[in-house]
């Protein structure tokens, strides 16, 4: 599971020590609510059914999948499946060879997501090898269901956004630039990116 509210809650104070921007911004906007995911194959799948697409088409998605397979949490089910029953559920073809993959990776052991490598670069590396998880995808998982504290999603907008908002930039950051500025924040930029995405709702919109 990912970082409890307790955790979170620790992380920004120590984020506001590092960074007084951070600490108005808590007092402007208050603490975030903890963002939870299990841990597994379950939810690396529902990561895949989201690309591209709305949150209730993905759980529709879901929904529909589970109903033709009888357990959507089941890696042995899916592999197993036809791709008329994937398809039938709304997956298109790319995300059935997506889903295919992860589910064959899983079966073989080739990705043990109970025992992923303790440096979290080293887990990215794990995860974006196989097909249909790009470092974003890692990263959110690492952070919303492993509740690793110091993984940063600088390639997300959003975080980007409010990172600008929030150190009164003039414009928003490049990736590039959004990880150089959080290299101070070390090793709290899990809670960080969780903050900046509870900022970004409750600031989407002010001006940069």
């Amino acid at each position: 599971m990912g970082l409890s509210a307790v955790q979170l809650r620790a992380g920004l104070d120590a984020l506001a020590a590092i960074e007084p921007a951070f600490a108005a911004a808590i007092a402007r906007v208050g603490y975030p609510a903890p963002r939870l995911r299990d841990r597994g194959y379950a939810t690396l799948l529902r990561t895949i059914l989201g690309q591209q697409v709305s949150v209730a088409s993905a759980d529709a998605v879901w929904r529909r999948l589970h109903d033709r397979l009888g357990d959507a949490a089941d890696p042995a089910l899916l592999t197993a499946a036809t791709d008329e029953t994937l398809r039938a559920a709304g997956l298109s073809r790319q995300k059935a060879g997506y889903a295919r993959d992860l589910g064959e990776a899983v079966l073989s052991g080739r990705l043990d997501l109970q025992a992923l490598p303790v440096d979290d670069e080293a887990a990215i590396a794990k995860l974006v090898a196989i097909r249909g998880i790009g470092r974003w995808s890692a990263e959110t998982y690492l952070l919303f269901a492993e509740g690793r504290p110091d993984v940063w999603p600088a390639g997300d907008l959003a975080v980007q956004l409010e990172v600008g908002r929030i150190l009164g930039l003039p414009a928003r950051p490049t990736e590039r630039e959004t990880r150089a500025l959080a290299e101070a924040w070390r090793p709290h930029r899990g809670a960080a990116a969780i903050f900046t995405w509870h900022h970004y709702g409750a600031s989407s919109d002010a001006p940069l």
